[in-house]
């Protein structure tokens, strides 16, 4: 922003110049170090933070406004309002994006007055923070700001406006009845491409009728990713609800099936199944070969979902010739939607395979078949050697509504004594969701079992469980609260504790267990100085690199630990006691993410160590690493790396790298490929 521009802004939010930033001495590491462990803590401690969003230098109001809007209370909107008229223009977009994050309302009026104040800007992050966080809170008068800055660049005159695309990219956000949404499909059609593509984006997410015509047009675009979004928009419920032959659809599905790009190809296969025609499973069928192997594994999806006896057909030749796990287990999973008996024919040599993934993945399709044939069968596996084919085994079991199954309830309470934490967690929650108050002892024995356990699966299945069986009444609440919160005592794990707030509320966690916080991180004032100092202060702290090395070659990560100290300082520590070396990536989604960081291969398992989210300004375009997580604070050691753009996870999830070197490479990789090591 301009000096100029700068002036404006603060005069329009009444504020003063903050004094030039001081030099990173050791009095900034001092109060880098105190922010870091409140943040850490989830401490909202006012009159600390406060002074330290006031600091002359630059660096630690940035981290005062990172921290404000991580821990979450929104008692930070008054500090951090002020800071969206700070001279630097990165404490500028920390603090919008914190308020962003806060949520509150409360904001609005003064994100207002600054988009009305916008001037176009190409490269303007302040002014796409400001965007994103009216988006993230939303509500009509945030709604109508960001309305008022469409109608200043409208798609017949686009001007070349940072904040404009970004309306268009978080128009999602704000919902399909938002009076944005139905203006998506006139950008979509507008000269500019980065308002296209955008617009593509969030009319695909909303799943517009409105759009249905622009997104034929869309769907020859001369850029791959609007393609691509406009693949997913070509749906057959998008075609019945704006009154459009399917055929026209399905027309232009076909040939983006065939598609130059593999992202549109996977996305056109998908939107394909949603037609749910047999003829034309040998438009799928054609995909199962490809030369992106994640392809095929779409496909196999998709004929599962088509259906009829060409799919059957080609997905059963298919299947042995298949070059790789993940594409066998497509397949398998296609038949049992597609062909139960033909699936459980196929699929049965892998009951007995010597490898654990291949008996696991019987198990899964077992689940999805769900015949009594299938669900013998997985009483049979769920007497497996190996633990995590008897976890499998159990939540196939536990699918549909065949965990009322008296004979399914015995089996899951034998299992809740067993030596392994997943196969506990799986038992426990075909019991939470039986709700039966006879399995209150047992239950309540199963969590006091889990205390012990390194990884904290099987006490948080066990709370849920616990609470789904309060859901039966004011008795069967009260037994619960009288058996659990009363007679065990206060969990030392936050997560632990949370879990109980959110599901029994907080006045009874209070009441039993006291207060949630404080979080023992286990770190010292010493800790967070070095901290710091190696990833906040140091040179160049957002260039470390680790190389990630793969049978199928190897890709390179820059580490952003300016924007994720915590974050990358745990990755880094795992990487030195080679935590990941022999892993496989045990999740990959086609055109979405691939997942690394389980210890124990099936997706459950982790370090046994939880680090509190750094949600940050980086977004998910192409090639982002990001922290996986199964709830607020729940990272460890499981991350992704991302196909493709993915703005839904912007504000979601943290990142904490991005890919430098291996796109190809990324493209190639399939669930179940190895990973040799990982080095710095």
């Amino acid at each position: 922003m301009r000096r100029a521009d700068s002036l404006m802004v603060m005069a329009l939010l009444g504020v003063a110049c903050a004094a030039p930033a001081l030099a990173q001495d050791q009095t900034t590491v001092g109060d880098l170090a105190q922010i870091l462990a409140l943040e850490d803590r989830r401490e909202f401690d006012a009159a600390t933070l406060r002074r330290a969003a006031q600091s002359p230098d630059s660096v630690v109001r940035v981290r005062a406004a990172m921290a404000l809007g991580r821990i979450g209370d929104r008692g930070a909107t008054p500090i951090l309002i002020p800071l969206l008229a700070d001279r630097d223009t990165g404490v500028r977009a920390e603090a919008a994006f914190a308020l962003g994050e806060l949520g509150d309302s409360a904001a609005v009026p003064a994100l207002s007055r600054l988009v009305e104040a916008f001037a176009p800007v190409e490269g303007g992050d302040f002014e796409a923070e400001v965007v994103t966080a009216l988006a993230k809170i939303g509500g009509e008068d945030a709604t109508r700001a960001l309305e008022r800055l469409l109608q200043r660049h409208p798609p017949d005159r686009p001007a070349d406006d940072r904040a404009t695309a970004v309306v268009l990219l978080e128009a999602w956000r704000l919902g399909r009845d938002s009076p944005i949404a139905p203006r998506l499909a006139e950008y979509l059609r507008t000269s500019r491409g980065a308002f296209r593509q955008n617009a593509a984006y969030s009319a695909s997410r909303l799943r517009l009728p409105a759009a249905a015509a622009a997104f034929l047009e869309a769907a020859t675009d001369s850029q791959p990713l609007t393609r691509s979004y406009a693949a997913r928009g070509l749906t057959a419920a998008i075609a019945d609800s704006a009154g459009l032959a399917r055929d026209v659809f399905v027309g232009r599905v076909r040939a983006l099936v065939g598609d130059e790009n593999s992202q549109v190809r996977i996305n056109a296969l998908r939107s394909l199944a949603t037609f749910r025609d047999s003829s034309l499973a040998s438009v799928a069928g054609g995909r199962l070969v490809d030369r992106d192997p994640n392809v095929p594994v779409q496909a196999a999806a998709t004929l599962g979902t088509l259906g009829g006896s060409r799919a059957i057909t080609v997905l059963r030749e298919r299947f042995g010739p298949a070059p790789n796990f993940a594409l066998k287990r497509a397949i398998l999973l296609g038949l049992a939607q597609a062909a139960p008996e033909t699936a459980l024919s196929v699929g049965r040599p892998w009951r007995s395979d010597q490898d654990w993934r291949n008996r696991a993945a019987f198990a899964e399709m077992l689940g999805a078949v769900g015949t009594p044939a299938a669900r013998a069968l997985l009483t049979e596996l769920i007497n497996d050697a190996d633990p995590r084919v008897v976890a499998t085994a159990l939540g196939a079991l536990g699918q549909g509504g065949e965990q009322r199954d008296p004979a399914v309830g015995v089996a899951a309470r034998a299992k809740l004594t067993d030596p392994d934490g997943g196969v506990r967690s799986a038992a426990t929650d075909i019991l939470g969701r039986e709700a039966s108050l006879a399995s209150l002892p047992a239950l309540v024995t199963a969590y006091r079992a889990a205390e012990h356990d390194e990884l904290n699966d099987a006490r948080l299945a066990a709370v849920n469980a616990l609470w789904q069986l309060a859901q039966g009444g004011a008795e069967s609440r009260a037994a619960v609260e009288r058996s659990f919160l009363a007679s065990v005592p206060r969990s030392a794990d936050y997560l632990v504790r949370r879990a109980v707030a959110e599901r029994f509320g907080e006045e009874t966690h209070a009441r039993y267990w006291g207060d949630v916080l404080p979080i023992e991180t286990g770190r010292s004032v010493e800790d967070y100085r070095e901290i710091a100092r190696r990833y906040i202060l140091r040179s160049g702290g957002g260039a470390m690199r680790v190389t990630i090395e793969m049978d199928r070659g190897s890709i390179v990560v820059a580490l952003f630990g300016y924007d994720a100290p915590l974050t990358v300082d745990n990755f880094l520590r795992l990487v030195d006691r080679r935590f990941f070396d022999n892993g496989r990536w045990h999740r990959v989604v086609p055109n979405f993410v691939i997942q690394d960081g389980d210890s124990r291969g099936d997706g459950s398992g982790g370090s046994g160590i939880a680090i509190r989210d750094e949600i940050n300004r980086r977004r998910y375009d192409r090639g982002a690493v990001g922290m996986a997580l199964s709830g607020p604070d729940t990272g460890s050691s499981q991350y992704f790396l991302t196909h493709s753009p993915q703005p839904h996870l912007d504000g979601g999830y943290p990142v904490f790298g991005h890919l430098t070197d291996g796109y190809g490479v990324l493209d190639q990789v399939v669930q179940g490929d190895r990973i040799r090591r990982i080095l710095r």
